[in-house]
């Protein structure tokens, strides 16, 4: 008899919740465009906003659950303002696109801003939707899942005009992931414990700026795109990658810091070849780099794979293990009308005191190859025979090997790359 009371109680509750649930969609479905309307203080499983040009926002104690499964929230009209909300528990299936906030491409114009989300598929996925603003979310992941199993902070897909900003993600797969999304910007978000912070994607003429990466697998990993522009960004204690291009052109990197990129490392020893690399271009031209700062990672920057034909002035390459890493066949000026970069292992002299140093810089010369191939060789770095063998290099330059050469090393760090202006 027990047993009976309590299902028919636990029966009546349920269809109570169905009904103020189905109370709640039809006010929803009821407001009139332009309208504004605030959730009530109880927890709500799931909803749809059909109705154009409204806001809907949240009460303090309000909080949609939709019990591990589908969408917590869809948006399927176009101005529609959703904010001030704490999202979370939506469903976990990657393949059906699962999300805390689902904005289809009907949704033109919609604003998402100032929500909590935290749940295992994607946070917000932007669904080719136009002109949308993802503004001010907190976001996590699932850290009981791996990885590779959580869904991206924020999804754009096939979406143009976006602007993103000043979001902070967390334990998500990628921060923010851009496939085939075109004329986007992304900005001031702040992203830690990810495998990738930014993740670009078959995209064009995006704009990234004044975003940090922290404790990530990769900070920006930029592929098979062009025309970005990636300005002012910050990546700090990353590991593998700060930045990572591959298959990027027709790009500007400027103003970018760099900094603490380690060594991967495999049940806790170290893998050869997988250094830490502030920078890592892979099959990537004609891009421009200048004013950044690349430091104190094990490589500055390494390009290989036909990564030739790029500008590299004014930047500045302090106390990374090596500062250059190249690959390739044919030999790279970095300078640009007598500027070059700044190295902070430069050894040479300015004697007419114009700034510039008066005999190239070098990064890779047969004896740096010598000591990647032969790691143990690193003994002998200040012997008289490696001494030797540098003097031989600059006497017959016939033995020398395609690398990059700053014809116009920079004496001291420009001002505006120093710690205290960045």
């Amino acid at each position: 008899m027990y047993r009976i009371l309590r299902y028919g109680v636990a029966l009546t509750v349920a269809l109570l919740s169905l009904t103020a649930q189905a109370d709640l969609q039809e006010q929803l479905d009821a407001l009139e465009p332009g309208a504004s309307f605030e959730l009530p203080p109880e927890q709500i499983s799931s909803l749809a906003i059909r109705v154009p040009g409204v806001s809907v926002s949240c009460h303090a104690e309000t909080v949609i659950d939709p019990g591990g499964q589908g969408n917590a929230v869809d948006i399927v009209a176009e101005r529609v303002t959703f904010s001030g909300c704490a999202v979370r528990n939506w469903g976990s299936n990657l393949n059906e696109l699962d999300a805390g906030i689902f904005v289809a491409r009907e949704a033109r114009g919609a604003v998402v801003e100032n929500n909590r989300l935290q749940g295992p598929a994607f946070g917000v996925w932007l669904d080719a939707t136009p002109d949308v603003t993802v503004r001010d979310n907190r976001i996590r992941g699932d850290d009981s899942l791996r990885p590779n199993d959580r869904g991206n902070g924020i999804h754009l897909f096939n979406t143009t005009g976006a602007l993103i900003e000043g979001n902070d993600i967390r334990r998500t797969r990628d921060a923010i992931y851009m496939e085939t999304a075109n004329n986007n910007t992304i900005r001031v978000n702040e992203m830690a414990d990810l495998r990738y912070g930014i993740h670009y994607m078959y995209s064009m003429n995006n704009l990234l700026e004044n975003n940090v990466t922290r404790n990530t697998r990769t900070g920006y990993a930029l592929m098979q795109s062009k025309r970005l522009k990636v300005i002012n960004n910050r990546s700090v204690n990353d590991e593998n990658y700060g930045i990572l291009m591959n298959f990027i052109t027709q790009s500007e990197l400027r103003g970018n810091v760099v900094t603490g990129v380690s060594q991967g490392q495999t049940a806790g020893v170290a893998i050869e070849g997988a250094e830490g690399k502030a920078v890592f271009i892979y099959n990537s031209l004609y891009n421009t780099f200048e004013g950044n700062v690349f430091a104190d990672s094990n490589i500055g920057i390494h390009l290989t794979a036909g990564s030739e034909d790029n500008e590299v002035f004014g930047n500045a390459f302090v106390n990374n293990q090596r500062q250059v890493k190249y690959v390739a066949t044919r030999t790279q000026e970095w300078s640009s009308d007598g500027k070059g970069n700044y190295w902070s292992d430069y050894l040479g002299w300015d004697r007419d005191q114009d700034g510039v140093g008066d005999v190239p810089y070098e990064p890779n010369d047969n004896v740096d190859r010598l000591l990647w191939k032969y790691p143990e060789a690193k003994v002998l770095m200040f012997s008289p025979a490696v001494d030797t063998l540098r003097w031989v290099q600059a006497a017959f330059p016939v033995v020398k090997s395609a690398g990059v050469t700053d014809s116009h090393p920079l004496m001291r760090m420009p001002a505006e790359l120093q710690p205290e202006n960045r």
